[in-house]
C-alpha cells in the first residue's frame, strides 16, 4: 500500500531561492474530492499522472500514483474535472537529509507560497529551514483539492 506521510509549510521569504535543485511546471485538476477520497490528474512538465489518496489521519493517507499518457491526461482535465485546474511552478530543494517541494502557486492562486516535506513517519526529525513559516498541514484550506473549490484569492 502506498503511503504519504507530509507536512506543509507556508513560506515566508525568497531565501530558497538559491537551492533550488530542480522545477516544473504543474497543472492538476480533481476528478472527485470529499474527506474520504481524492482523485487527481496532474500534468507535470511532459509527464502525466492519475493520482488517487485516501482519507488523512494526522499527516498520513493512502496514496497511489500512475503514470498515464499526457494525452489522456489533457483530456480527463478539460471534460471530467469539475473545477478549475491548480497552476504552479513546483521547486525542488534539499534542507538537511530532506528533500522539499515548494509551490508558487498562479492563477487563481497567485500569491500563495507553500512547501511541503514528505516523511518516513509521523514522528521523523528534521531540518527546518529558514524560509519556513506557519504550519498548515491540518488547516484543509491549504490542501489542493480544496484550492481548487476556492482559491486562496478568495479567502
Amino acid at each position: 500500500m502506498g503511503v504519504e506521510i507530509e507536512r506543509k509549510f507556508l513560506v515566508k521569504n525568497d531565501s530558497w531561492r538559491s537551492n533550488v535543485e530542480s522545477e516544473a511546471r504543474v497543472v492538476q485538476g480533481y476528478l472527485a474530492s470529499d474527506a474520504h477520497l481524492t482523485i487527481r490528474v496532474r500534468l507535470k512538465g511532459e509527464a502525466a499522472f492519475l493520482t488517487i489518496k485516501g482519507a488523512t489521519s494526522g499527516i498520513t493517507r493512502s496514496e497511489y500514483e500512475y503514470p498515464i499518457p499526457v494525452g489522456d491526461a489533457e483530456a480527463m482535465l478539460r471534460e471530467l474535472a469539475p473545477s478549475p485546474a491548480i497552476e504552479k511552478t513546483r521547486y525542488k530543494l534539499r534542507c538537511g537529509n530532506h528533500l522539499w517541494e515548494l509551490d508558487v502557486f498562479a492563477g487563481e492562486n497567485a500569491g500563495l507560497v507553500m512547501a511541503e516535506v514528505e516523511l518516513g513517519s509521523e514522528q521523523e526529525v528534521f531540518a527546518m529551514p529558514e524560509w519556513a513559516g506557519e504550519e498548515v498541514s491540518d488547516d484543509r484550506r491549504y490542501y489542493n483539492a480544496n484550492l481548487a473549490k476556492n482559491p486562496y484569492r478568495r479567502w
